[in-house]
Parts: C-alpha cells; sequence; structure tokens
C-alpha cells in the first residue's frame, strides 16, 4: 500500500507541477493590442457588501480600459450598499446601478442578480465579477487583448486568496490545492477535455456566445454558477483559465468559521448533490493525505521509508501550488490540517443539505428537489 500512495502521489505531483507551468498568468498576457478595443461591461452583484465596496469598486473603475462600463445589481441589500454605490456613480458616470427589489421564484438571488446585469450590459464582452474583487489597472486591456487574439469565448482568472490569519491561510491553501485537482484548469483549453471551470471573480465571456447559450438562465438554481458558466461557455466555444496572483485579490473570508459556513451553500453542490462521490473524496483523503503522517509513526524499515517519501511529495507539491497561487508557500507544509477542516466543512454541508432537504442562501430556502433539476 505504500508503494501505491507514493506513485499516486508522484502522479498527482507531476500533473499538477506540469500543469502550473502550462497555464498563462493574467499579469504577463502579451498579446497584441486590437485596432479598436471593444466595449466591456463588468458586472457584479452586491448584497449587503458596504464593507467591502468602498475599496474594491474604485480599483474597476480604475482599470485602464479605453471602453468601459460597470454595472453594479444592487441585490435587495438592507446596509448602505445602496448609497455607497449611489455615491460612486455620482462621481463616475461609467458605473450604473441596477436595483433589485423582488427575488423572482425559480432563482438564487445572485444568479438573477447576474442575469439582470447582464441583459443591461452593451458591452461586446462582458466581465463577471465580484464586488470584493481588487484589480491591477492593466489586467482587463491584457485579458481582452489575450481572448480575441486566441479566439477564446471565455476567459476565467484564479484571484490571490488573501488569508488574514495563519490557520486560515492554511485552510485557503488546502482549498487551492483540491479546487485544482478537482478542476484541473490547465485541461480546460483542450477542445477534447470534459474538463471546464470558472471563477467568480473574473469569468470574461463573448456576450454574442453567452446571450446565445441563454446567458444565466440555464445556471438559475446553480450555487456553484461560477463553475457551471465556464462549462456552459465551453459547451459553446472555446475556454481557458489563467492565473491571477498579481492582478486580482479578495479577502476571500475573515475567519475559518465563515469559510466553513461560506462552503455550506455550495460544497454538496460542487458533486451534482452525489452523496457517493463525497464519501469516495473523503475516503481518498483518508487514504492519501492522513494515513501516511500515521503511518510514520506505526510502520518500520523500509514501509516506513516508502510513506516518508510520499509525505515529503505531497507538502513539496502543496508548497509549490500555493507558490503559483499567490499565498505564502509554507502554509502549503501544513496539508492535512487544512485538508481537515475542509473535510469538515464538505461534511457539514452535505449533512445540511440533506437534512433540510435544501439549502438556506441569502434568507431564502431551495429544496433539494429544485436545485437537482437544474442540471448542466
Amino acid at each position: 500500500m505504500a508503494v501505491l500512495i507514493l506513485l499516486g502521489w508522484l502522479a498527482v505531483g507531476r500533473e499538477v507541477f506540469r500543469g502550473n507551468r502550462r497555464m498563462r498568468r493574467l499579469a504577463t498576457l502579451a498579446a497584441p493590442a486590437p485596432a479598436v478595443w471593444p466595449r466591456v461591461s463588468v458586472v457584479f452583484a452586491a448584497r449587503n457588501e458596504a464593507a467591502t465596496i468602498g475599496a474594491a469598486v474604485p480599483t474597476m473603475l480604475a482599470l485602464d480600459y479605453p471602453d468601459l462600463e460597470v454595472i453594479a445589481v444592487n441585490d435587495r441589500s438592507e446596509d448602505d450598499t445602496g448609497a455607497i454605490l449611489k455615491r460612486l456613480a455620482a462621481a463616475d458616470p461609467r458605473l450604473k446601478v441596477v436595483h433589485v427589489t423582488e427575488l423572482p421564484a425559480g432563482w438564487l438571488g445572485k444568479n438573477h442578480a447576474l442575469a439582470d446585469g447582464g441583459e443591461a450590459a452593451t458591452g461586446e464582452w462582458i466581465l463577471f465579477t465580484d464586488a470584493d474583487i481588487h484589480f491591477r489597472p492593466d489586467v482587463l486591456r491584457r485579458a481582452v487583448a489575450h481572448a480575441r487574439a486566441y479566439s477564446l469565448d471565455h476567459l476565467a482568472a484564479i484571484p490571490a486568496l488573501q488569508a488574514g490569519g495563519t490557520w486560515l491561510g492554511i485552510c485557503v491553501a488546502a482549498f487551492s490545492l483540491v479546487f485544482a485537482l478537482f478542476v484541473r484548469p490547465w485541461r480546460v483549453p483542450d477542445p477534447t477535455s470534459r474538463c471546464h471551470g470558472g471563477i467568480g471573480a473574473f469569468n470574461l465571456v463573448r456576450t454574442s456566445t453567452y446571450r446565445k447559450l441563454g446567458g444565466h438562465v440555464p445556471l438559475h438554481l446553480r450555487p456553484d454558477d461560477d463553475l457551471k458558466l465556464g462549462k456552459l461557455m465551453k459547451s459553446g466555444g472555446f475556454s481557458e483559465i489563467v492565473h491571477g496572483a498579481r492582478a486580482l485579490s479578495v479577502a476571500w473570508y475573515p475567519t475559518v468559521g465563515d469559510l466553513v459556513r461560506g462552503l455550506e451553500k455550495n460544497a454538496f453542490a460542487g458533486t451534482d448533490y452525489r452523496w457517493w462521490l463525497i464519501l469516495a473524496g473523503l475516503a481518498g483523503h483518508a487514504a492519501g493525505v492522513f494515513w501516511p503522517f500515521a503511518a510514520l509513526f506505526c510502520t518500520t524499515g523500509e514501509v516506513r521509508w516508502c510513506y516518508a517519501a510520499a509525505v515529503a511529495v505531497m507538502l513539496l507539491l502543496a508548497a509549490d501550488h500555493q507558490r503559483f497561487a499567490g499565498g505564502r508557500w509554507w502554509h502549503g507544509l501544513f496539508l492535512p490540517a487544512g485538508i481537515a477542516v475542509l473535510d469538515y466543512a464538505i461534511v457539514r454541508s452535505t449533512v445540511l443539505t440533506l437534512w433540510r432537504r435544501g439549502i438556506i442562501w441569502r434568507g431564502t430556502f431551495y429544496s433539494l428537489r429544485e436545485l437537482k433539476e437544474n442540471r448542466l
């Protein structure tokens, strides 16, 4: 068993190591500038985001893109979100604010807000993002030039996830590696691969393709709408995911508890509500992540050395991946601790969803039956 685990980590390490180096970086994309820059609409949904939009939205308006509009959809906010957006819009006419006062039946709130923003967009391209993302000024020019040069219909970028403390950083590092292994973003550009993905922080889509495929309507009840937007766009064209470190950043969650609660709505959804896939993943983590460490204390001789080699490969891989993701590399050295927290979050999400027979998101209950019906 020790040999199999070591060989497994060597195979995983080889794929992730090579995959990361095959992916492009948003900060260094250097396609030739088009003769005429197409209009781009930046669209984001905001619900009770008063604590973040005041700092994030100015970075959107500071994008050095020649033909830009920013559409903020205020989704039934109960705090000062609307007032802050109104003040920002008064200072910059490129910012348009759409107010949502009621949520129609059969929609998740964020998805409905993004759909409204997408309908209001006048750009040839739409950048769907979040209300707390911070942009470097040149990233949109680089992204649009690259998408046009390579005839893409969808370009997503993975932001640097800022973590305020050591424990949160360790959890973010583990999430980043698990996400990479689940999505395998380096395979997304291959049209023969089934791998797909999108990133809520940065989903740049060609408007004509997006609307031809139905916009956000096919995603109306998907808690993992950003991932499935990538799947939708790849079904109608060409898609790519790039590293966004040093170009995009977000303070993802303030605490470990917030991260666990934040994953409640979509951790189970990411498996299309297949409980057996959750069990398989947990078994894989037990055998491949936790057991090699335990085996160091209860095995001897060549078997122990084999497990020690597997642990070394695992931790070096996690540290190297975290460096590519824009975080502190040494957070990856505590991978098992981060995986343990994520496993708890995933189990919690699954149990709560099955027990409640649905999810509660932003104060609204959605039944598991209707969620499962929205397959993509």
